[in-house]
C-alpha cells in the first residue's frame, strides 16, 4: 500500500484546530515507491493544476490517487480534522507539476471545498522558503505563519478544513514542483464545474503558455486573492 492511514499517526503529526482545522504529517509514501511515482508523474509541459486524466499517468501515480480518495483514507481524514462523513462528500482531484510565480498568492479556497488534502513528490527542494506550504493567521501577510512552513519533498503530506478563515499560500517560487491535490466538494454539480474549468484552463495554456508565465510574474509577496 503507498498510502496508509496509520501513518496518520506517527508522533511527529502535526494536527490542531485553532485558527482552522489542519494537519501535517511527514513521511507518508515508501522510499521504495519513489522511482516508480517519479516515472509516472504527469509530463504536464504548462504551469499550474490540472484535472486528473488516468491516461496522463502510469500505474504508481494512479494507484496514490486510488487511495488518497478512497472512503477508508477519507474516513481517516474525517477523523482527525472532525468532518463527520467525508468519505461521502464526491472528490475532485487536480494534480501540478510546474508552477510559475503568479500562483500560491494567499486565500482561503472556495466554499464549494469541504477540504482539501496536498501530497507532495518532489524529491529534492532548493535552500529557500519559495514555494513551501504556509498555513496562516491572515490573509495580507505571508509571514504570519501558524505552524512551521511545509518543504514540498516527497512523502510531505497537508490537509485543512476550509473555513473562512483557513489562509495558505506560499512565496512566489517558478519550477517543478510536484503535487497531488484532493478536494472535497460539496456536490457532484461542483465537481463538473470545477472540472470542466480546468479543462479549459490547461488547453488555454497549452496555446498561451507564455502569456501564462508572464501574468503575475511581479506579484508582491503577500498578495492574495478571495475564493
Amino acid at each position: 500500500m503507498l498510502l496508509d492511514p496509520a501513518r496518520l499517526d506517527r508522533p511527529d503529526t502535526d494536527i490542531r484546530h485553532e485558527p482552522f482545522s489542519f494537519m501535517i504529517a511527514h513521511g507518508q509514501l515508501p522510499d521504495e515507491a519513489r522511482p516508480d511515482l517519479d516515472r509516472d508523474f504527469p509530463q504536464y509541459s504548462s504551469a499550474g493544476f490540472f484535472p486528473y486524466d488516468a491516461a496522463d499517468c502510469g500505474p504508481s501515480v494512479n494507484d496514490l490517487v486510488r487511495q488518497m480518495t478512497s472512503r477508508a483514507f477519507s474516513a481517516a481524514i474525517g477523523r482527525h480534522l472532525g468532518i463527520e462523513g467525508l468519505e461521502s462528500y464526491p472528490t475532485l482531484v487536480t494534480l501540478c507539476r510546474h508552477l510559475n510565480r503568479r500562483h500560491g498568492t494567499i486565500h482561503t479556497d472556495s466554499k464549494s471545498k469541504v477540504a482539501t488534502a496536498l501530497i507532495y513528490l518532489n524529491p529534492m527542494w532548493p535552500d529557500t522558503s519559495d514555494g513551501c506550504l504556509r498555513f496562516l493567521a491572515s490573509i495580507d501577510n505571508i509571514d504570519d505563519t501558524v505552524a512551521p512552513e511545509l518543504k514540498p519533498l516527497y512523502g510531505e503530506f497537508a490537509v485543512f478544513r476550509r473555513a473562512e478563515n483557513s489562509f495558505h499560500g506560499h512565496l512566489p517560487y517558478e519550477g517543478e514542483r510536484r503535487v497531488i491535490q484532493v478536494a472535497w466538494l460539496t456536490s457532484e454539480e461542483e465537481k463538473a464545474r470545477k472540472t470542466k474549468r480546468g479543462k479549459f484552463s490547461r488547453a488555454f495554456k497549452k496555446i498561451f503558455g507564455k502569456l501564462d508565465r508572464k501574468v503575475g510574474a511581479d506579484r508582491d509577496r503577500n498578495a492574495s486573492h478571495r475564493d
